[in-house]
């Protein structure tokens, strides 16, 4: 149980307080409500620039990183679909420096050519080390490109192309601030060795003060249900041929979606899952092969990749596979229960660590309920056999599914 305080600024911010009086240091936690998602098509990759320009310094703070790790202090940050996070860790005693650094780069971005320019570059480095130039880097541009037709999660994190990332200029940055760096679009969590009244005394002093932006209201296209099989074949400098299949899902909060999940890790989690016990160990047919969810608020993807033994061919993988998604409606209770008791205990694990605590607050504010980060565990338990068959009946349908064939080059 992860125990909280919750308070609202007269801006809009949004402010969770964890009190752990057995830590020594605190962990301030910032998110904000815009990811890739809501990008303009062709600006893709902007809120991950994005993110790189927020350390670029404030008009009062010249770099981020130096006064924080002068007190002892570290951070980091990272963008996703749905939002952008950034989090640091420091001792309690010097709670302060966290709460000058983060609201004086929301209150004031230092919109700077120079520092433009050096974070593109940052970017477009990125983006060709890590999908242009990597086995298998492009996999998830011709998925989603494939998977979806009409919703913004058709371009990756890291933008559809180079070009987007390329063509942006301080006018667009300034106007991507003033429209989603603003405090209402905003949740603060503070975890640690704090208690409410400092943070609220803190919030007051250093956040409030500034001012609210004009609310954003997302209206984004609906993906329409799919209801043909979508294929792909492509080629690369890759060791050895991939597949992967990508079906639609629900996305969080909605009906389906824990049944998905436990689906997803009774497939694909460890050795004894489905895949891995059928198709590696028992027919030798993939090297290793992997279940797997975007988990996001809008309709996602529930992915199924694996890498073929050599001379396999794609059509007999690929036919052994959809085989072993049909036995999933003689799955025994025993397996089931296995499944909900690792993905329990994972979640308890995983709340040892009190950056993480304050992550699963922010993102749990974020779906609109900040409960939800104590009640998972409830809503796994309460997933029973049929409605994993009924999800799986759902979603993994040959109709719903877009398929991609990364070969080799012969």
């Amino acid at each position: 149980m992860i125990h909280f305080e919750k308070f609202t600024l007269s801006n809009g911010l949004q402010v969770i307080v964890h009190e752990d009086p057995t830590s020594h240091i605190a962990v301030m936690n910032l998110m904000y409500d815009v990811g890739a998602r809501d990008e303009h098509p062709l600006q893709t990759g902007f809120a991950h620039l994005f993110e790189h320009l927020m350390f670029g310094g404030s008009c009062n703070i010249p770099t981020y990183d130096t006064p924080l790790q002068q007190v002892g202090g570290d951070n980091n940050a990272y963008t996703t679909t749905d939002l952008t996070n950034y989090y640091c860790s420091l001792p309690a005693v010097n709670l302060e420096t966290a709460f000058w650094l983060e609201s004086d780069r929301m209150l004031g971005l230092a919109f700077n050519e120079k520092a433009l320019e050096v974070q593109r570059k940052v970017v477009i480095e990125e983006f060709k080390e890590r999908y242009l130039n990597q086995p298998y880097g492009d996999a998830w541009h011709h998925l989603t490109n494939m998977a979806y037709t009409t919703h913004p999660y058709k371009w990756p994190t890291i933008g559809q192309s180079l070009s987007h990332i390329e063509a942006i200029t301080m006018d667009d940055v300034k106007a991507f601030f003033y429209k989603f760096y603003r405090p209402n679009q905003a949740i603060l969590v503070v975890a640690g060795k704090v208690t409410t009244p400092q943070v609220a005394a803190l919030c007051k002093k250093w956040f409030e003060p500034i001012p609210a932006g004009p609310p954003y209201h997302r209206f984004l296209p609906q993906e329409p249900d799919q209801t043909q099989p979508r294929h792909k074949a492509v080629q690369g400098n890759v060791p050895f041929p991939m597949l992967y299949k990508a079906y639609h899902m629900p996305g969080k909060g909605m009906p389906g979606y824990y049944a998905a999940e436990v689906l997803c890790n009774l497939l694909g989690e460890g050795k004894s899952s489905l895949l891995h016990a059928n198709l590696v160990e028992k027919q030798a047919l993939y090297t290793r092969i992997d279940a797997y969810t975007t988990e996001s608020l809008d309709p996602g993807l529930f992915v199924i990749s694996g890498s073929l033994t050599e001379k396999i061919p794609f059509e007999a993988a690929e036919s052994a596979l959809i085989e072993v998604l049909k036995q999933i409606k003689d799955t025994p209770l025993a397996a089931l229960e296995k499944v909900k008791n690792q993905m329990e205990a994972q979640l308890v694990f995983g709340q040892v660590h009190l950056i993480h605590r304050a992550q699963e607050l922010a993102n749990a504010t974020l779906e609109g309920d900040t409960n939800l980060a104590n009640k998972k565990i409830e809503y796994i338990r309460q997933v029973d056999l049929e409605a994993v068959q009924t999800i799986a009946e759902m979603v993994l349908k040959k109709e719903n599914c877009s398929t991609l064939y990364y070969q080799t080059i012969p």
